[in-house]
């Protein structure tokens, strides 16, 4: 990675080489979906204050598989606003069948 990332576009293609192995887009995937599905549980029901429980779940898959699957270090340590975003922005391309495109488009250097 370049010492400092300046716009999203550059962003997006260091964030695709940091979830090159399917199992870590996978553990993104559920873990993104779960936290989603507790935040509206969680205000559906009234305990809207354990919100902070949603980011705990999706986090945590996520950390996971960078630290033990793909071995590297989350981007949302030093670009939180941009791997939150790159986050649905993948579940979206992994939903719509395009993400394995987009890995091989980065790791081929288009």
């Amino acid at each position: 990675m370049a010492d400092q990332i300046t716009n999203f576009n550059e962003f997006w293609d260091f964030y695709v080489q940091e979830h090159s192995k399917p199992m870590t887009r996978t553990l993104h995937f559920v873990g993104t979906t779960l936290g989603l599905f507790l935040l509206v549980w969680l205000i559906w029901s009234g305990m809207w204050y354990f919100f902070p429980l949603s980011f705990v779940v999706g986090y945590g898959f996520a950390w996971v598989a960078h630290f033990f699957v793909e071995k590297n270090r989350p981007a949302s340590f030093k670009y939180p606003l941009w791997s939150f975003i790159s986050d649905y922005k993948m579940i979206w391309y992994m939903l719509t069948g395009r993400m394995g495109q987009e890995v091989e488009r980065v790791q081929n250097g288009r």
